[in-house]
């Protein structure tokens, strides 16, 4: 995004709140003066500045008026209210009409100070994309250039102390990423060749070289301001009856209003000038300010929490959804576990030293890419092991690898390959104790039997167990959906306090027990971090991805946990209920002030400041109330 494009899109929102305020206050300097000049008896000059303080005080609520009933082509609340200000002075009511206009234009103020606060986190964002980046020309040598102007294959030199301009890969050179402001992480983590680099991280220590795979209109930062932008833009389905409503609320009112008028005087035997007073007074405390505003501000400031917090919100439905969960299913690897299994026993026959043994294991594993020898390699490496020569090793696919020493054939793999038989004897059976932990074992076994057996297990993520707490908290169920065995299932969903858990689902049958759940409980949400997981998230009421999973998990889920926490989940339902919470309060406050101050007006209780006061008053109220969501949730 390139610095004017940032310019149109932040400075119209930096400068309008300051204008409406600036506006708003002049109008208000000005019918103080024109009251105290009304005081002493110069009405021409007093009804004078009433008339510049109508101008300056509502010309931007006037405006917006005007387009929006130009657009939809029916009246609206800021119509109603330049209607309100306009019959005050005509019935000679200056003081009253101005200040109807000054308190409408503090709320509208306030409105778009809310929707300025709700921005913040995105020109925050913004500010941190790099617009410059050093290209590597083809002799070598280095050119500033604007980040638009790249294209994919592009070589570009990142800087000690700089910010990686576009999404990439390294292809020279070591260093560490503070990948804050990616996934909220503040230790940073250390890069080399070909591994992945995202535009807004910051390059600490070395010089790198790295080639662009993203056009910078796509790279996952850039994904994240588009995804809050969209949030923040589209409306919850409480936003859009109410706005919907708006139209027709607005017609009974002017329908109200001119029966008013007329009906009274010949009903009641009120002279004509108490009817159209009470049908002016009518017209403001009827409008449904308070209850337009009754939501949006809420929600904006719902998104806004969660943005700075690193849940992004897809939009004001999916914020509304979360909030009505009555289970919750989460994928198993990547997910409630890290996704990458850790060794937890090593066990070697009697008589054998364990360390000789792992050095053995560590030799025959180092020379295969399987995610479990991966895993046996770095257990080695802790613990000090250095490998001997490499033996020459025969991969047997579905079993494990054989492997040819100086003391001769030695089996490393699954009980089908080393032998069943064996099995069962090793220290007493142990083997069957460590399956039912959940664990997968691999054995290795030499001509006098099985050497040694190793556990490993894809250990539960540390915020797992408080999460699925927090969530039973809140009475919501938890459920996991994993393609492992009954066993491994087993032994997790304990591990992590889980209610229930259907183990081997692959994504079809997630999805029939996604829909199955939704029959029993309602509203269903589900975790995921993956392609496999896409087709569940798009089933199940609310979508949950973790931020480090696939774009496909970006894209498809409607909630977005950006720094893998899941106990941001229960904060996010938190967040939803109490946002519903305050739009309940404020349609309520807001109705009810709306009663009262018609049922006063009729009984000619009410007058016209009062009537303002209280209607206009009770549109801040609204407002402030859902700007309390931009504060912590507890």
């Amino acid at each position: 995004m390139t610095t004017e494009t940032k310019e149109i899109q932040q400075e119209p929102m930096k400068w309008l709140t300051h204008i409406e305020l600036f506006a708003a206050i002049l109008s208000g300097i000005l019918i103080l003066a024109a009251w105290l000049i009304g005081k002493d008896g110069s009405q021409s000059v007093s009804i004078a500045l009433y008339i510049i303080a109508f101008l300056i005080g509502g010309f931007a609520k006037a405006k917006e008026g005007i387009e929006d009933t130009i657009a939809d082509r029916q009246l609206n609340v800021e119509m109603l209210m330049v209607f309100a200000a306009i019959g005050s002075a005509v019935i000679g009511y200056w003081a009253e009409g101005a200040i109807l206009i000054f308190i409408f234009a503090i709320s509208g103020a306030l409105e778009t100070y809310t929707l300025n606060k709700s921005h913040k986190e995105i020109s925050a964002l913004m500010e941190l994309q790099p617009e410059v980046a050093w290209l590597i020309n083809e002799d070598g040598s280095t050119v500033s250039v604007a980040t638009s102007s790249l294209s994919v294959g592009a070589k570009i030199l990142v800087k000690p102390g700089e910010r990686v301009p576009v999404d990439g890969v390294i292809i020279q050179g070591t260093t560490a990423i503070d990948m804050s402001a990616i996934n909220g992480e503040s230790v940073p983590v250390t890069k080399g060749l070909n591994d992945e680099l995202f535009a807004g991280t910051v390059n600490i220590s070395g010089a790198i070289q790295m080639e662009m795979t993203k056009p910078s209109s796509e790279t996952l930062f850039q994904k994240i301001i588009t995804l809050v932008q969209n949030a923040q833009s589209e409306k919850s389905p409480s936003q859009q009856f109410i706005e919907r409503f708006e139209g027709t609320y607005v017609k009974i009112v002017i329908f109200a209003v001119i029966v008013m008028m007329f009906l009274p005087h010949f009903l009641f035997g009120w002279d004509w000038t108490t009817t159209f007073y009470r049908a002016i007074v009518l017209l403001v405390v009827a409008s449904p300010c308070a209850l337009v505003a009754s939501i949006m501000p809420a929600t904006l400031a719902a998104v806004s929490n969660g943005a700075k917090r690193g849940v992004l919100f897809k939009g004001g439905v999916h914020l509304e959804h979360l909030g009505s969960l009555k289970a919750i299913a989460f994928d198993k690897t990547g997910t409630l576990t890290s996704g990458k299994p850790v060794v937890t026993d090593f066990i070697v026959r009697d008589g054998e030293d364990v360390n000789s043994s792992l050095a053995l294991l560590a030799s025959i594993e180092s020379q295969s890419n399987h995610p479990l020898a991966i895993a046996i390699v770095k257990h080695a490496e802790e613990h000090g092991i250095v490998n001997r020569d490499n033996p020459q090793i025969e991969d047997v696919p579905g079993y494990g690898i054989r492997a040819f020493t100086d003391t001769g054939e030695v089996l490393v793999g699954n009980p089908r390959f080393v032998g069943k038989e064996l099995i069962d004897d090793f220290h007493e059976g142990i083997v069957q104790k460590l399956s039912d932990e959940g664990k997968t074992v691999v054995f290795m076994k030499d001509s006098n039997g099985i050497l040694a057996a190793i556990a490993l297990k894809d250990t539960l993520r540390p915020e797992a167990v408080q999460a699925i707490k927090d969530l039973k908290n809140l009475g919501i169920q938890s459920i996991m959906l994993t393609g492992d065995n009954d066993k491994t299932a087993k032994a997790i969903a304990k591990e992590a306090g889980l209610d229930k858990f259907v183990a081997e689902c692959l994504p079809e049958k997630k999805v029939e027990e996604l829909k199955r759940l939704k029959t029993e409980y309602g509203e269903v949400g589900m975790v995921g971090d993956g392609i496999n997981d896409a087709p569940a998230l798009a089933t199940a009421t609310s979508g949950i991805a973790m931020g480090e999973g696939t774009d496909v998990a970006l894209e498809t889920a409607d909630v977005v946990l950006m720094q893998n926490d899941l106990t941001r989940i229960s904060y996010a339902v938190k967040v939803s209920r109490k946002m519903q919470r305050i739009v309940k309060q404020n349609v309520f406050f807001s109705i009810a002030v709306i009663v009262v101050l018609i049922i006063s007006n009729f009984m000619q209780v009410v007058d016209l400041p009062l009537g303002v006061i209280g209607h206009e008053g009770s549109t801040i109220l609204v407002i402030l109330n859902g700007l309390r969501l931009l504060n912590n949730v507890k």
